[in-house]
């Protein structure tokens, strides 16, 4: 059964409207809902009505759907309508059959740019998607870089939904160096991957500034009823540009970092550059690789993976702080 556009939104409306405990919906309030939403992205819709209404709910319900189990509960004359568990949501569940129908389709589509200047990437995503959608096997084409053991990737869909909505957050979070977990309010505006973790950024309450919170260290999030605070001031689109990693330091500056690779590393970094201003310099007779970053763990981190592979050059603040570590690890191993 295919599904189109304006049903995948309907369901996506119900899905958030059945997850609020704030709110008693009952069904003249999921029309509005839907509607209200549908206007904004079609001035000329034309709404929906009870009927639609009442066949999505029946749908998401169904086998062929998401197998939702949603309550009717009488208040007064009428009904309200909510998640029997309101931690379930669409979002959380395996692909139904018409979104696998609708990602097939989509593959499709997408092969037809394969080779094309600018759609590059979909030489890497279409095959992950073709398998993807394919039965399991037990000796599968293509091997996807992931952590299935990780922490905390079941709050992306919730904050996902938190920035979406500019709701504000109160989290309970532990880091590696508390003994306990501490609470944070949160205004959510971006989440981030990198090295198989997830971050959320978002403005602090306390702290009143922009933080960012690994999502495998949150023990809980919860609801807040506080004003959300626009993000007028970041552009993600940028912010991680001089960084390597989520790590941005206060107070940082972009500097020139000259590092000489032996041999048979240097191919490997030409091919898989460590960062987007990654350039070669020559220098004599030798072949050196630049990249202009800030200063921070992440950027330590990925120059030690290198171990003996590697000689920093400059700056020599940098070059001084990885001889530090190296030197420090090494004593783990005199005895």
């Amino acid at each position: 059964m295919a599904v189109n556009k304006a049903a995948l939104i309907r369901y996506k409306i119900l899905d958030r409207c059945f997850r609020n405990p704030g709110k008693k919906y009952f069904i003249e309030d999921l029309i509005e809902e839907c509607n209200k939403q549908l206007s904004e992205i079609d001035p000329e819709t034309k709404g929906i009505q009870r009927r639609q209404i009442l066949y999505d709910i029946r749908y998401m319900e169904s086998a062929e759907g998401w197998s939702a189990e949603i309550d009717r509960i009488p208040f007064g004359k009428k009904k309200h309508f909510r998640y029997r568990d309101i931690n379930f949501s669409i979002d959380n569940q395996p692909l139904n059959f018409a979104e696998i129908e609708q990602l097939s389709a989509a593959v499709e589509i997408l092969s037809r740019f394969k080779g094309l200047p600018q759609f590059e990437w979909v030489n890497e995503f279409a095959p992950k998607l073709e398998q993807s959608l394919t039965v399991e096997s037990d000796n599968p084409i293509i091997g996807l870089d992931g952590n299935e053991y990780l922490k905390g990737v079941e709050y992306i869909s919730p904050l996902f939904h938190a920035v979406l909505n500019k709701k504000v957050v109160s989290i309970s979070y532990q880091s590696y160096k508390s003994v306990a977990p501490g609470e944070f309010i949160i205004h959510p505006y971006h989440l981030k991957q990198y090295n198989n973790r997830w971050f959320l950024f978002g403005h602090n309450e306390k702290l009143k500034k922009l933080t960012n919170l690994a999502l495998d260290r949150i023990v809980s999030i919860g609801t807040c009823d506080v004003p959300y605070h626009d993000n007028d001031k970041y552009n993600f689109n940028e912010y991680f540009e001089d960084i390597i990693g989520v790590t941005r330091p206060d107070g940082g500056v972009v500097e020139k970092i000259l590092l000489k690779f032996n041999e048979p590393t240097l191919p490997y970094i030409l091919s898989k550059p460590l960062h987007g201003s990654q350039k070669t310099v020559k220098a004599k007779d030798e072949m050196l690789i630049s990249i202009e970053v800030m200063h921070n763990f992440e950027l330590e981190s990925v120059l030690l993976s290198f171990g003996d592979r590697v000689k920093i050059i400059s700056p020599q603040h940098l070059q001084d702080k990885i001889n530090q570590r190296l030197q420090q690890a090494a004593t783990h191993y005199k005895d």
